[in-house]
Parts: C-alpha cells; structure tokens; sequence
C-alpha cells in the first residue's frame, strides 16, 4: 500500500510539472513573437530539466507505472525524458498497447543504424547475442539474424557461416512478385517487403528482405524500423511468444499490419481536426492552403499504408500456396489477413474522405476567387460613368461652355458631378443585388 502511495505522489508532481508547462505556454501564445521565444525556450528548459531530475531517481518499474496512468500526449513527453539506455527495460515493464504507441512514436536513434543481431531461444524468449567478431557469429546458434545497413564484411560472414544468399539491402528494388516472393532449389525462402516508417519528419515503404534457410531467418534492411523492435521486446516479455524462425516471421508481419493500424488512427485524428476547419462558414486563401497541404501529406500516408498491406497481402498469400505453414501458423496468417481486409475498408475511406475535404477546400477558393471577381466588376462599373464623364471634361468643349464660369467652380462643380454619378451607380448596384 506504502508502494503505490509513493507511485501516486511521484505520478502526482509530475502531472503538476505537466500542467505547468501547458498554462505557461498558453500564457506565452498570448505575448509578442519575439518575447513569446525567448519565454518559451527558458520555460521547456526548466521544465525538461526537472521531469529529468525527477525520472532519473525513479525505478524502472515506477516509470512504466507512470506512462501507463497518463494521458496519451502527456505519455509521450514524459517518455521523450527518459534515458536511452532504460527505454527498453522500461518497455518491457509496460503494457503492450503502451508499448506499441511509445515505439511507434520514437524516432530511430542514429547511433544504433548500422548493425547486426543475433538471436536464440533461451528459456523460451528470445535472447540477443551480442556479436563482436566473425568467431561470435560461428559459435552462435541462432534462429533470427537482423542486419540493419551491413558493411560488406558483415554480409560476407553471414554468407559463409550459414550458407545463405544474403542479398544487399542497397539492391531490393524489383517490382515483379517472381523476383520478391520465391524458392530456391536449396530450399531457401525469398521475400522482398515493404513495412511502413511513420515518424514526425517523414512518412515511407522501406524494402526488407527475408531469408528462410535452415530453421534461420536472415532479415536485412537499411533502416531501423520500430516493428523490429516491438517484436523484439515481445518476444522478451512474453515466454513462448516464438519458438522457430517462423514465427518470428509471421510476427513480424503481424507486427506491421498493427503498426499501419495506429497509423491509420493518427491519419482519423488529424482528418478530423482538418474536417473542423473545413466545415466553417468562412475561410481565408492562406487558411485553405494550409489544409491542402495537410491533406495532401495524409492522402500520401493513406497511400503508403495501403501499398504496405497489400505488399503484405501477397507475402502471407505465398506462404500460404507454398504449403510451408504448421496448422497454427496457417491460422495465424489467416487472422492477418482478416485485419488487413479490414484496414483495406478503412484506407478506401479515408481516399473518399480526403477526396471530399479537398473539393470542400477548393470549393471555398473558388467561392473566395469569384468575391475577388465581384468586386473587381463592381469597381469598374461603379467607374465606367465617371470615366466617361471624365472624359467629357477634359475635351475643348468643356472649356468653351465654361467660358463665362470661374474654372475653379467649373471644375469643382465637375468633380462633385463625378463623385454623385459614381456613389448612385454604386448605391444602385447594391439596391439590384439586395432585390435578387
């Protein structure tokens, strides 16, 4: 009981650090540009320097505690001031739903891109082998072989020490499914597929290969992905979460297909708010520029999810036709392929709901584009009896009907002529378009 009093009071500052830093900086959206930076900056400082005082005392297990009773946004703050070097004691402390949101909101870190993994069963978990030299490598028996951007040196061993026609991660860009999905004699099982990277900069398909050869799959890409490690902290936690290489496989895919789901749902929310805005009586040129950007950077990512199930799609459909599956995997790729049949629905309508945010957005350009037009032609008309008025008086005619008359009362009785012609044409104007 002592315990979680002590998890609810640390939960409890840290919320209030939270709240804090959300009225402050609701205050400083208030201020002038220039101070607003400066109060910002000394404000997130602070802030970030206290919630990093204050997680580096607590245990691992108080941590994954915390995330778990916060609030979505505020999860991710939290999570973004722990230490790279507990993150992953962390996330197999914590839920496995939290689990996927924290890793599927981290960014890569680029110090772990170039590298090569090595995993055996242990006790019914999968375990890291850590590999230093080629002579690590020989003594391991794996079941699992993750190479992220492999030197040239590190392909070769993995060539000669398994036998495996390991292809170059540089070189995956054939289209045709006989050259991504296939058997060779050997025996050894080929897939070329794409697994979805969704982070804050930039969302794309990178191409992953796998090799089955020898109860091994060999796994070589150029990216580190966060499905990769969501299994990997699976396959950790839970005992007898795998048990050959493919499950490892088909929980890979699985793992994507879950991946592109969440995805699917931060693409909801962000339509949504987008939906908002294009709902409005009124909305200005810059105003809808903006939204057409916004959706056109969702309908981008709508599109990369639905290539990636479908790519998918044909990956589990291969294993399928190729008879290499036990019963339970047979009925896991058929659980798969349901959840992709059903993210197939959603991604159809989302393209119909972006389709119609688009028009909705044009819709109000034109409607602003045709005010502009209006106004334009109302000018004109308002100045076409002047001008022509204008024109009179500027002729020799003028001057000699004149003659007799001071040309400063001439001219300002002139002026006064042009200035009444034009404000009745324009009152006459608005009485017609009143009537109408």
């Amino acid at each position: 009981m002592s315990e979680k009093n002590n998890i609810d009071k640390k939960l409890s500052t840290i919320k209030n650090l939270l709240a804090k830093q959300n009225l402050v900086e609701n205050l400083i959206h208030k201020q002038e540009m220039t101070r607003q930076d400066i109060v910002q900056s000394l404000v997130q400082k602070q802030n970030s320097s206290e919630l990093e005082k204050l997680i580096k005392k607590l245990e691992i297990q108080e941590v994954a505690r915390i995330l778990e009773a916060l609030l979505d946004q505020e999860r991710i703050v939290v999570w973004n001031h722990v230490e790279s070097d507990r993150r992953d004691d962390v996330l197999l402390e914590v839920s496995d739903d939290i689990r996927m949101d924290l890793v599927s909101d981290e960014t890569p870190n680029k110090e772990q891109i170039t590298v090569i993994r090595v995993f055996d069963l242990f006790k019914g978990r999968l375990r890291q082998i850590p590999i230093y030299s080629r002579k690590d490598l020989e003594k391991a028996k794996p079941i699992w072989v993750d190479l992220v951007t492999p030197e040239i040196e590190q392909l070769e061993w993995a060539r000669e020490i398994f036998g495996a026609h390991i292809p170059n991660p540089n070189e995956l860009t054939d289209l045709e499914t006989s050259a991504r999905f296939y058997i060779e004699d050997n025996g050894e099982i080929h897939l070329h597929s794409n697994f979805l990277l969704d982070t804050t900069k930039e969302s794309k398909n990178v191409t992953v290969a796998f090799v089955l050869k020898d109860k091994i799959l060999f796994t070589v890409r150029n990216e580190e992905l966060p499905v990769f490690r969501l299994q990997r902290l699976r396959a950790r936690a839970e005992a007898g979460y795998v048990s050959q290489a493919k499950d490892v496989l088909l929980d890979l895919y699985a793992a994507d297909i879950e991946y592109s789901a969440n995805a699917l749902e931060d693409v909801y929310s962000r339509l949504e708010k987008v939906g908002k805005q294009v709902v409005k009586s009124y909305m200005t040129n810059s105003q809808a520029a903006t939204i057409l950007s916004d959706i056109a950077i969702e309908e981008d990512l709508n599109g990369k999810i639905r290539r990636n199930v479908m790519d998918t799609r044909n990956a589990l459909s291969f294993l399928m036709r190729s008879k290499l599956l036990s019963v339970s995997q047979h009925e896991d790729v058929k659980e798969i392929l349901r959840d992709i049949d059903s993210l197939d629905g959603h991604t159809s309508f989302l393209f119909n709901k972006i389709n119609f945010q688009m028009d909705a957005t044009v819709g109000f350009l034109n409607v602003n584009q045709n005010i502009d037009l209006k106004r334009l032609t109302i000018i004109s008309v308002v100045f076409m009896p002047v001008n022509i008025i204008a024109g009179i008086g500027g002729m020799s005619e003028f001057s000699m009907m004149t003659n007799g008359i001071p040309w400063q009362l001439a001219y300002g009785c002139f002026i006064l002529v042009m200035i009444a012609i034009g404000l009745l044409t324009f009152v006459g104007l608005r009485t017609f378009e009143n009537k109408r």
